[in-house]
């Protein structure tokens, strides 16, 4: 019942948003001039993986059937490491990538995902909608990689089988699965935890077994995961919001013209505002679904929020360093409205 709800409530959402956006700068359909690939690591119903879908079907119109994309949901072409080192090549063409994967490829994008950055989503969307956001999208140069629209992933905070997360003890002796990101595993280590990195996909069979004791990730994907199933103590301390990326292969890239080259942007930013939408309502279905399920949520104090903040502070002074006008920058854009 919960997934038929779950699904419902998605396809009204994606029905109601394409209408607002059916039939603008459609063209007369052609036979494919180019079949392109499309990576994507989560599940077919998941915000993302519907943005990448809406991005194919816009492209699709906008060049009159030209170009064609295909896109491959639930890491069929390989995790996101693997699938940034086959874009960089041209082995995949496109692709939606989070920041700390990435980030090991183009260092000056953990200054977007450092600990406790932001103080909320509209602190993040403005920054990121902003000068400073066109600045990181142009920071690709000598990555055979493409930027073409950030995508909403929400805030990760912690999950474990053992415990509620209430105090930055609380954290001690925890093995945290974190993605392969030198600075995500540092932070977990600066709270007093042990990251592990580990496959998404292997997440859930090392919570059931104790390979791991815990993660961190979004609502959606906590629950969309079942990872609520066996690691039922969720702390919402919303530690990073790291937004993603859609990206091109600049081999792929390349060989477009200027006109198609425009319309995929075009197509990528429009997909990334129908991505928002489903996330923001998603993330609330997702909450819905943990919280009647039984799990403990637990909400940090702002004084052990600031606890760990203080923690994690270290991180910028090491990662960011040379970045600090920009850091400057983005916590003074915090101050606008929030």
């Amino acid at each position: 019942m919960k997934g038929n709800v779950l699904f419902g409530v998605l396809c009204v959402l994606a029905a109601a948003v394409t209408a607002c956006s059916s039939g603008k700068g459609k063209a007369q359909s052609q036979a494919p001039e180019f079949v392109l690939t499309y990576a994507e690591n989560q599940a077919e119903d998941y915000p993302t993986t519907q943005g990448a879908y809406k991005f194919a079907e816009l492209v699709r119109e906008r060049t009159g059937g030209r170009i064609e994309i295909q896109v491959n949901a639930e890491a069929v072409l390989g995790d996101e490491k693997t699938v940034i080192e086959q874009l960089q090549f041209g082995g995949v063409d496109f692709a939606r990538v989070s920041l700390s994967p990435l980030a090991e490829f183009v260092p000056k994008l953990n200054v977007l995902q450092m600990p406790y950055l932001y103080t909320g989503r509209e602190h993040m969307w403005r920054v990121l909608e902003g000068p400073i956001g066109d600045d990181f999208m142009n920071s690709f140069d000598g990555s055979n990689l493409v930027a073409l629209s950030w995508y909403d992933a929400g805030a990760r905070s912690f999950y474990n089988t053992g415990r509620p997360i209430e105090t930055l003890e609380d954290m001690r002796g925890l093995n945290i699965r974190v993605q392969e990101s030198e600075l995500m595993m540092d932070t977990i280590e600066a709270l007093g935890a042990t990251p592990v990195p580990t496959a998404f996909g292997d997440v859930y069979s090392g919570l059931q077994t104790g390979k791991i004791d815990g993660a961190e990730n979004n609502w959606p994907s906590y629950e969309s995961t079942r990872h609520y199933e066996v690691a039922r103590y969720f702390t919402l301390d919303e530690h990073t919001r790291v937004p993603e990326l859609q990206l091109a292969a600049q081999p792929t890239w390349d060989k477009l013209s200027p006109e198609y080259q425009d319309i995929i942007r075009e197509c990528a930013q429009e997909s990334a505002q129908y991505e928002r939408q489903l996330w923001a309502a998603r993330e609330k279905v997702s909450e819905s679904i943990v919280r009647k399920a039984g799990c403990i949520v637990t909400e940090l104090s702002p004084e052990e929020k600031a606890r760990f903040q203080e923690a994690a502070a270290p991180m910028y002074e090491k990662y960011c360093s040379e970045y600090v006008d920009i850091i400057d920058a983005i916590m003074e854009a915090g101050d606008d409205g929030e």
